[in-house]
Formats: C-alpha cells, structure tokens, sequence
C-alpha cells in the first residue's frame, strides 16, 4: 500500500554485519534475523514500499556498531540520520563518545539496550542521569527500546526529572498483546505520555503467537493516537526484525492502512513531521 503524496520517512530501521560486532543477543535462534544485512539490502525494500528516507538505530551498545552505522550513512543519501550508543553510565566517557560522533551530520540520537540491560534502574542511576543532561543540553533525543515492563514507569520518572530531555519511546515500549498485562501496559504508557517531552513509534508491534494485521493492531493503534495524539507519533518500520512476521512490505502495509484513516495534516506528522522534528533531519530534498 502506498499514501500518494506524503513523504515517508521510516524512523526506526537495523542495519547489522556480523563481521563488525558481536551482537551479543543474536543468535542462529532468532532464525531468518542472524544475518548480515546491508544498506543495499534495505533501500530495496524501502524503495518498494514507496519509503523515502530511514533513521538508523544501533543494535548493539558499542562504539563499532555506532561507527559502522554513522559510514553507512555517509554513503547513502537515502539515510537521514543516525541513532547511536554512548556510554550513559560513564559520564566522562559518554561526553568523550558525544564529541567524536557529533561530528558526523548524520548523528541524531542516543539509545541504550535497557531491555538487554541486567540494572533494573538503570534509568535512575546518577551517572545515567548526568549523561543524560549533557544529552539535554546538546538537544540529542534519547531512545528508550522495549521498555515495558521493568522500564515503562522509569521512562515517565526520567520525562519527569529532566524535562529538557525530548525522550522517544520505542516500539510504544513493546505493549504485551494477547496477554494479561496489556492493562498495565496502556496506564504505564499514559503516564508517560502525560510529560509533553515524550514521543513514541508506532513500530515494533509484532509479537509471537499474535497476529500482524490492522485489525489485530487497532487497539494499540487507537491507545497510541489517545495517548500521544499523532503529532507526537512517528512510524518505523523496524526491519529487519520483521522478517519472521512477512518482512518489510507486510508490516508496512498494515501500519499504512491505519494511518490512511488519519486526516492528512494528521497523517504527514505520522509519516514525516514528528521524525524531521524530533531528529532534527530536515525536511524534504
């Protein structure tokens, strides 16, 4: 499916070799996704789905995979930005990591694998909080991935104690579908979204044993544009860890599909506008 007329800028796209960094997390188990996947390999997809320009987010907290990304970057007009990794709970360190990767055009935000992270308070860590003043005060976006559950109610703490901090929520912080905390999940989230320094992806919904449709999606669909409103909403499409569930183009015509509905001031924030202004990645050519 494609939305005539509106550019489309995927805020939330893998690239990985396995020739560059470990990946600590992934493994043969995780099937289709153990693979080394190229900037090549992504603009045909997006291409085909009509997409515009993709935002790279780090798969892994080191300083090869950020560098890897920031030259991919360099090379492909079709990538707009870049979110890296430093060092949150080393301040000194971190402030050293800002200043090499601020000095590519393409570095446009931090995230830190909190889910794959051992501290449950991570969050709420001094030296965590300090980095993430400096992050403020250099106006970088902080990414926050899978934060539900050990990380959803921290996440609104931080929106809360550093208010200069525009704080992205991955994934709508991974809502449990199909399951019994789905409940908690949505409160959680609303606390969240009631800092005005909080924006979310609406990416990463798939989840085993739950069906990716746009039926399926719609709830969490509709608690997104209740929560956030759909100028603090942005797509992404989270390839390649969609592979298992149809890949690019099946994920991307569901999200489309729901977004369609949307008035069309509504649905360019969606598609573009919260991106460009969030990541600070301009607007169109």
């Amino acid at each position: 499916m494609t939305l005539d007329g509106n550019r489309v800028i995927d805020a939330h796209l893998h690239l990985w070799d396995l020739t560059v960094s470990d990946y600590g997390w992934l493994g043969p188990q995780h099937g289709p996704v153990h693979a080394t996947f190229t900037a090549a390999d992504a603009h045909a997809h997006l291409a085909a789905a009509g997409v515009d320009a993709a935002v790279l987010v780090q798969a892994e907290d080191s300083e090869a995979d950020t560098a890897y990304l920031l030259d991919q970057a360099a090379g492909q007009p079709w990538i707009s930005g870049v979110v890296g990794w430093v060092a949150l709970d080393d301040p000194a360190r971190a402030a050293r990591q800002l200043e090499r990767w601020r000095r590519s055009p393409y570095f446009r935000g931090v995230r830190h694998l909190v889910h794959d992270d051992p501290r449950d308070d991570f969050l709420a860590l001094r030296p965590v909080r300090d980095s993430l003043r400096l992050l403020a005060e250099c106006g970088i976006p902080f990414d926050v991935p899978d934060a539900w559950p050990r990380h959803l109610t921290a996440t609104a703490e931080l929106a809360a104690a550093l208010p200069g901090l525009t704080i992205v929520v991955d994934h709508l912080a991974k809502p449990p579908r199909g399951r019994d905390d789905y409940p908690r999940w949505r409160e959680a989230l609303r606390e969240v979204a009631r800092r005005p320094n909080t924006v979310a992806k609406v990416s990463g919904l798939q989840w085993p044993d739950q069906p990716l449709t746009a039926a399926a999606l719609r709830p969490v669909w509709e608690t997104a544009l209740e929560l956030f409103g759909p100028d603090r909403l942005m797509y992404g499409g989270d390839w390649p860890m969609t592979l298992p569930y149809g890949g690019y183009a099946a994920t991307w015509r569901v999200l489309a599909e729901l977004i369609a509905e949307l008035a069309p001031a509504e649905r360019a924030r969606v598609l573009a506008g919260t991106a460009t202004e969030v990541y600070g990645i301009g607007g169109p050519d």
